[in-house]
């Protein structure tokens, strides 16, 4: 596989960046990952990096954007904080991985049995850790279909809520961001969300959020 340069960069567009990880998923999930020289690509990056794609997920130790999407050094920019919530520095990243540095989708990650989610779930509150956990708690309000058991303890509670954070990022990011979406409108950025299932290691697209 090749390193990516500014002409190969270029040369992606937002369509073919989204093709580029789902093909990459699907070689994960297949354990058929490609072969790279990971050695000659951070020899080749050293001058410069021209990565396709900005993706936002947790820092769940089983969801690495590289692995999952079987990418090599210099691919990808990955934004990672528990419970992939957004905030004004990671704007200011993806502003900079866009705009500057030329990628060309960014990409919500969520994922099944996030502990972040459950902690919003169940209303925990603990050191800095409340202040991160209230940026999902609207995610919890927008859940409507539970009626009982709304807590950690019902899975399907917390995989609905772990989806509507994820749409709702995607919003705030093209909310928060003038940038951002004067690029997506231009059709020079895309923009989706998905949720990387942790026991297959699938990647489940939001096709609404597709922009």
């Amino acid at each position: 596989m090749k390193t990516l340069t500014k002409e190969m960069q270029a040369a992606i567009t937002p369509t073919k960046a989204l093709e580029l990880l789902k093909e990459g998923n699907k070689r994960f999930v297949s354990n058929l990952k490609v072969n790279r020289n990971l050695l000659q690509q951070a020899n080749e990056t050293s001058d410069g990096q021209h990565p396709f794609a900005v993706i936002l997920s947790c820092i769940d130790s089983r969801t690495s954007a590289e692995l999952i999407f079987d990418q090599g050094l210099g691919d990808v920019f990955s934004v990672r904080i528990a419970g992939n919530i957004i905030n004004e520095d990671i704007l200011g990243s993806m502003e900079f991985a866009c705009k500057v540095a030329g990628s060309k989708i960014i990409v919500v990650l969520g994922h099944t049995k996030c502990g972040a989610v459950k902690g919003a779930c169940d209303h925990v509150e603990m050191g800095n850790l409340t202040a991160l956990l209230s940026k999902i708690r609207p995610a919890v309000d927008d859940e409507t279909e539970t009626k009982e058991n709304r807590d950690s303890s019902n899975s399907l509670f917390v995989e609905n809520v772990a989806t509507i954070n994820v749409k709702r990022t995607v919003r705030s990011i093209m909310e928060r961001s003038p940038i951002l979406k004067e690029m997506i409108e231009n059709e020079h950025l895309g923009i989706i969300g998905g949720t990387h299932d942790i026991a297959t290691g699938q990647v489940t697209f939001y096709s609404e959020t597709w922009r």
